[in-house]
């Protein structure tokens, strides 16, 4: 059997992650002009190739979280330079999101650096979600771990996605965090699902994992039932004080591999290019955009660490001959 009609074909249902994990990985091995072209071609037969979303991510709760994520500069256990900072006001992020909106953005995303969200707090963030809602804008918020009935409060609310990133492989997941389990990870996406919440799931390249385990992530991603609306691929930000501040960089070409493999397994899911795309350059991104991905985070920050500028984005799809999705 080729490469090409084992790739083009449907998606077998994900029963087996074994299945996925043999697909993921003949896909990274792959030519890259193979793989770009098996990427291009199943986004254009379920995506405009010339539309990229917009979506904005603002901190709404900074620093002092209890987790030990190696990547996170908002850990209590790293030394790093991010002050821990309370819970925003609403009248803080409507201002925010006004200006996301303003500037072309059409989905708005809450992240607050916690292990998972108090009754108390839960209730709070609804607020700041009907609030944006308001504005006419899709919401998103990643708060951690979830509990039962909190994922029905934010619904309510108006809470159209959550982000909740399985990060890494199952396999390699214990050399990055200890405090929180796969498990819980999963928990948390089952509660969203039950919710009627769309899941906005994906994780984290560049942190010393092999191929073989950056396709274990995505046969793992790949393998939810259903698939994530929304994938977000980020590129390790190595910020001094974390654990990860010394990972070596991860190879371009390698992090396009990987959005394209993504693209394939998850023909319908918006993939993302989140965080670590300064590093990455313009051609890269490019690349990227060519391989299926179709959504980027844009402003000049996420959470805590930088983000190409608007009008550098938009100068970028300009001569791309690409546009925002309305």
């Amino acid at each position: 059997m080729s490469t090409e009609s084992a790739v083009l074909e449907p998606a077998v249902a994900p029963r087996v992650a074994t299945d996925r994990l043999t697909q993921a990985s003949r896909l990274l091995d792959l030519p890259f002009a193979d793989l770009m072209y098996q990427a291009q071609t199943v986004h254009r037969a379920n995506f405009n190739s010339h539309e990229v979303q917009l979506a904005t991510l603002l901190s709404i709760k900074t620093g002092g979280c209890p987790e030990d994520c190696g990547y996170c500069p908002q850990s209590v256990h790293h030394e790093t330079a991010v002050a821990d900072e309370p819970l925003m006001q609403v009248d803080e992020v409507l201002a925010a999101a006004r200006v996301a909106k303003e500037s072309g953005a059409t989905r708005f995303c809450m992240g607050a650096a916690w292990r998972g969200p108090k009754h108390r707090d839960i209730t709070r963030v609804a607020e700041l979600v009907a609030a944006v809602k308001g504005l006419g804008m899709e919401t998103c918020a990643t708060l951690g771990m979830l509990r039962d009935g909190q994922a029905e409060t934010l619904r309510a609310a108006g809470l159209d996605f959550y982000n909740h990133n399985l990060d890494t492989a199952p396999e390699f997941y214990g050399e990055i965090i200890s405090t929180r389990t796969y498990q819980d990870r999963l928990d948390t996406l089952e509660r969203v699902r039950g919710a009627g919440i769309s899941v906005c799931c994906g994780g984290i390249v560049g942190m010393g994992e092999s191929r073989r385990q950056r396709a274990g992530l995505l046969a793992q991603l790949a393998s939810l039932d259903p698939q994530p609306e929304s994938v977000p691929i980020n590129a390790l930000v190595r910020v001094e004080g974390t654990p990860l501040a010394g990972a070596q960089e991860i190879d371009p070409l390698e992090f396009v591999r990987t959005v394209a493999v993504a693209r394939i397994l998850m023909p319908h899911s918006v993939v993302r290019l989140s965080a670590g795309r300064s590093a990455l350059g313009e051609a890269a991104q490019a690349l990227c955009f060519l391989a299926g991905a179709n959504s980027i985070f844009y402003g000049e920050k996420l959470l805590t660490t930088g983000n190409p500028e608007a009008q550098a984005d938009q100068a970028l799809l300009a001569r791309l001959g690409m546009r925002a999705r309305a």
